[in-house]
């Protein structure tokens, strides 16, 4: 049995119909930065939402990009795509700030957004402190967390529930993952398929959160904004990481649906540089 995950276009679901079944129809997301003119960035959405994509997710990256909340609107405008971020990170706002872009977000798209969050990518210490902001230690990042998405529930009401997707890697964020996650998504690196294999164990269950992979290696390519651009693709394929996939379609596709099989992931985020030649891909899997 299947069913439709997440936000699907102007389908929206409860998360016991999100997480209704052991197995999951595949959907597919594209980080999509704005790294050129804002017109070239505008053609780039509308054509990712004529390749079968679901969402256009936006990187937290402070001063290296337009803010999260107006690129996303401004994709919800030109597309039917959902849109979401991918992902806030917790210590550059206050909780009650993140709500509110998020419910607001989800109010003006006709709930096409995801908020995606987690508590910062490596480095962040440094980043805080030439912003001027407080370091905030990891076990408040949790907290602010947590009581981002309680907030989020009070704004949304009983008549709305913006999906919420949450980047993890340790155990506490693992837990609170399985909590109050829609949708969970780990920094994977170079950490080999048996490995990632039980880590996702314990979240696989009929009424656990979908699980999202994030592949920033198609080839020997690196998509901006998901990697470092020193990553080496040939160290990840060599090392059995779910973080490469191959460039022949047929390859992909397989490898994707082993993915599913093994490790649950039913969720596949790339880069908005592989967009179109990944589309093959998304044209045979997306709603399988």
């Amino acid at each position: 049995m299947n069913f439709e995950p997440g936000c699907r276009r102007n389908m929206r679901q409860t998360s016991t119909e999100r997480c209704s079944q052991m197995v999951r129809k595949f959907r597919f997301g594209v980080v999509a930065p704005l790294r050129s003119e804002a017109q070239v960035w505008r053609e780039r959405v509308r054509q990712i939402a004529g390749l079968g994509y679901s969402t256009l997710l936006v990187a937290d990256f402070p001063l290296t990009q337009p803010a999260p909340a107006p690129m996303l609107a401004t994709a919800a405008t030109l597309t039917d795509l959902c849109v979401g971020t991918w992902v806030y990170a917790s210590p550059l706002r206050p909780p009650w700030m993140t709500a509110w872009e998020a419910h607001s977000l989800s109010l003006l798209t006709d709930g096409r957004f995801e908020m995606g969050i987690g508590t910062g990518r490596g480095g962040i210490e440094d980043e805080l402190r030439d912003k001027g902001l407080p370091i905030v230690a990891p076990g408040e990042r949790l907290a602010h967390i947590r009581e981002t998405v309680d907030r989020l529930r009070e704004l949304d009401g009983p008549d709305r529930r913006t999906p919420v997707a949450m980047a993890v890697y340790g155990p506490k964020a693992r837990a609170l993952a399985a909590e109050i996650a829609d949708t969970v998504t780990f920094p994977l690196g170079d950490k080999p398929r048996n490995q990632v294999e039980r880590l996702t164990r314990e979240f696989r269950t009929d009424n656990g959160p979908e699980l999202a992979l994030a592949v920033p290696v198609i080839g020997d390519t690196v998509a901006p904004h998901m990697a470092h651009p020193a990553t080496d693709p040939a160290a990840l394929r060599a090392a059995d990481a779910l973080t490469v996939l191959p460039d022949d379609p047929a390859a992909a596709i397989d490898e994707i649906q082993r993915r599913r099989e093994e490790a649950g992931f039913s969720y596949i985020v790339v880069g908005a540089d592989f967009a179109e030649r990944f589309a093959p891909v998304v044209a045979a899997l997306a709603g399988t």
